[in-house]
């Protein structure tokens, strides 16, 4: 394995200390995600707290599969992996909201993280596998990136789905390599989202087509400055976990320690530079916790990948 160069090398360590802080941050506020008592299949509100607990079992998962975290973080990730587990009543929760509301994806994207933890539930395995062969899941309308979200948990999770990926990338924004400066706010969260579910989350970096890594390369370093800037803190980790999905990271050492100077001390990253941080801790993790998580997830990949990347220019 060849030494760091100097560009990736300093925002290798940055990410590290920001993706430590991190999910110490999410392991100790853990309880704040806890589901009501009462919560059934039918979910009032699920971006309350069923899916933010998917968000940190998606961190936690991805701490695991890269194995890079130190022993106490690894340990931390478990011991969340297993919480969110816990939460979700061992994957009933997870089967009987699948039952009920079967054109539903939820159940198996959230599902898809405890299976890369080691968690698996049978009957939902069945189920799914069962859902997968219906017309109904085939001619299902979503939007492209959301179809390659469901794509790629249904690979993770080993079910067996025919996929034809170029088409599916092709139908995206991203895949159509346009004009680069039209770019909007939302339109760049379904192109970090393309990213992560073509490379499964930087463990496929070659999943996207030449073409479209060319243009991320292009482009990439001008989208990530332009909302620094702009103080999108939620926004620049995402991009900064594209950048670690690619075959070659760039390593933008400048936006990890921009990122790494708004983390507070206690490991929690703010969404924006707009909007204080209650001090209230069941308010902060809900303003919050999606930052984290991807600041986590963000810091851990770039800890993974940056080994090898080439210098940042």
């Amino acid at each position: 394995m060849s030494s760091p160069t100097p560009g990736p090398a300093a925002a290798r360590q940055t990410a590290h200390h920001v993706a430590t802080r991190a999910l110490d941050w999410l392991y100790r506020n853990r309880e704040h995600g806890s589901l009501p008592p009462d919560t059934s299949a039918e979910l009032a509100d699920p971006d309350s707290v069923y899916k933010p607990l998917g968000e940190s079992a998606l961190a936690a998962s991805l701490v695991l599969r890269e194995g890079v975290a130190p022993p106490e973080g690894r340990r931390a990730a478990r011991a969340l992996a297993d919480f969110a587990w816990t939460q979700l009543r061992a994957g009933d929760l997870l089967y009987e909201r699948q039952l009920r509301y079967p054109m539903m994806t939820d159940p198996l994207e959230i599902y898809t993280h405890f299976t890369r933890a080691g968690h698996r539930h049978t009957r939902l395995d069945a189920l799914l596998t069962h859902l997968g062969g219906l017309a109904a899941h085939r001619g299902a309308e979503q939007m492209p990136n959301r179809r390659l979200a469901v794509a790629n948990a249904a690979r993770v999770a080993g079910l067996d789905r025919p996929t034809d990926w170029t088409t599916l990338i092709d139908a995206t924004w991203l895949g159509q390599r346009p004009e680069p400066w039209v770019i909007d706010w939302m339109t760049a969260y379904c192109v970090t989202h393309t990213v992560f579910h073509a490379t499964d989350w930087g463990g496929r970096p070659l999943g996207l087509p030449p073409d479209v890594r060319d243009y991320l390369t292009d482009w990439l370093p001008v989208w990530l400055d332009a909302w620094v800037e702009i103080q999108e803190w939620d926004l620049v980790a995402e991009l900064l976990i594209v950048d670690a999905c690619l075959p070659e990271p760039r390593g933008d050492a400048e936006a990890w320690a921009r990122l790494a100077a708004v983390q507070r001390a206690d490991g929690l990253v703010p969404r924006d530079g707009l909007h204080p941080v209650s001090e209230d801790p069941a308010e902060a993790f809900r303003d919050h916790q999606h930052t984290t998580v991807v600041a986590t997830v963000a810091g851990t990949l770039a800890v993974s990948r940056y080994r090898d990347a080439p210098a940042a220019v």
